[in-house]
């Protein structure tokens, strides 16, 4: 971007903004990035059981600010039109409101911010269907999902309110849904707002929702869940990677002056094995583990976008608050915990300097 237009756009973007959460109560010491930049340094919590205050120490080591939740509601197929919220019961302790609660009061115990980010899971845990397939084949059954995620949704954004977590995110890769009804969308934001008083986004997909979402201006800002493909190769380096964000980050760029809005990237991550870079959204690999690759996307990705102008943070993919360390080198899972990425992360989000050569490995 030239530096006029860069100039430009932080006008706007200045102008567009709204008031930011302060630093959060009891904050550990060391410096506020957020306070300072109001950059979301995060991670994706993942939820599991009952946790304690020495599940966020590594954490405050590694800088992170921000923690994303995501509570998830069920649908039984994707033309379905009931979900079924999981707030209790058979479900992880940490989905449960009260887990949700508690995690984010620990949080910020020790400075760290909370983003809520409800999902969808559609089917059942071994025939699982994309969230972004979801659609209905009638008008009226449009017309009872839309019911059934208001009810959903504003369930959250009661209990973002009441406990006052920091922003609340009204969907995620929920592109079949959003991209023709966007009318029942820009009604639903309304309610939310009603109800919830933080920040509020929604979590677009990289392949084509982010660009042709019709609501970002009723947003505070954009999120982005960018598991954007940045080389063919199973193997490649720095400097490919580096050439392979050029094509996403021109995508992102013109969305980001087109909509006059700050973005998030509210998942980013790569698995820890050959051809991470190629297919990023996939969960599972049959490649061979390869933790220094995971090192070199993440490289990339801090040096592409975290300087730019339009950027308000990024929420690495994933984060177990129970890591056992004996799994870092020998599976090939997203989580950058106790592998080079976390080294990455750890400097990036302390620094964000760009480091004359890749980050050495712990």
């Amino acid at each position: 971007m030239r530096l006029a237009a860069g100039l430009v756009l932080l006008v706007l973007l200045a102008s567009q903004a709204g008031p930011v959460p302060g630093p959060a109560p009891g904050s550990a010491t060391g410096p506020d990035g957020f306070a300072r930049d109001g950059k979301m340094r995060g991670v994706c919590f993942v939820a599991g059981g009952r946790i304690d205050d020495q599940t966020f120490e590594p954490l405050v080591r590694d800088h992170v600010e921000w923690i994303s939740q995501t509570p998830f509601g069920w649908m039984s197929a994707a033309d379905s039109p009931e979900i079924r919220i999981a707030s209790a019961g058979d479900v992880f302790w940490g989905e449960t409101d009260e887990g949700l609660a508690a995690t984010a009061a620990a949080a910020r115990r020790h400075g760290i911010r909370t983003l809520l980010k409800p999902h969808l899971w559609v089917a059942g845990w071994h025939d699982h269907v994309w969230s972004g397939e979801i659609a209905m084949h009638s008008a009226p059954d449009w017309e009872a999902w839309f019911r059934s995620y208001r009810k959903f949704i504003l369930h959250y954004a009661e209990l973002a309110e009441k406990h006052s977590f920091e922003a609340l995110a009204v969907g995620t890769e929920l592109q079949g849904t959003t991209l023709q009804h966007e009318a029942p969308w820009r009604a639903l934001i309304a309610e939310v707002r009603g109800v919830y008083h933080g920040r509020l986004t929604y979590a677009a997909n990289w392949d084509h929702e982010f660009e042709a979402l019709p609501f970002w201006d009723a947003l505070d800002f954009a999120g982005v869940q960018a598991y954007f493909p940045i080389s063919r190769q199973a193997d490649p380096s720095l400097q490919e990677l580096l050439e392979g964000w050029k094509a996403p980050l021109a995508r992102i760029e013109k969305m980001a002056q087109q909509q006059r809005k700050e973005i998030v990237l509210t998942e980013v991550g790569y698995r820890s094995a050959d051809g991470a870079a190629a297919q990023p959204w996939l969960w599972q690999t049959e490649d061979r583990a390869n933790p220094e690759l995971q090192s070199r996307c993440y490289e990339a990705m801090f040096r592409t976008v975290w300087a730019r102008p339009w950027l308000k943070g990024i929420f690495a993919w994933k984060w177990f608050p129970r890591f056992d360390p004996a799994r870092r080198g020998a599976d090939a899972s997203f989580t950058p915990q106790g592998r080079p990425a976390e080294s990455v992360l750890r400097l990036w989000f302390g620094t964000g300097e760009i480091p004359a050569r890749p980050s050495p490995s712990p």
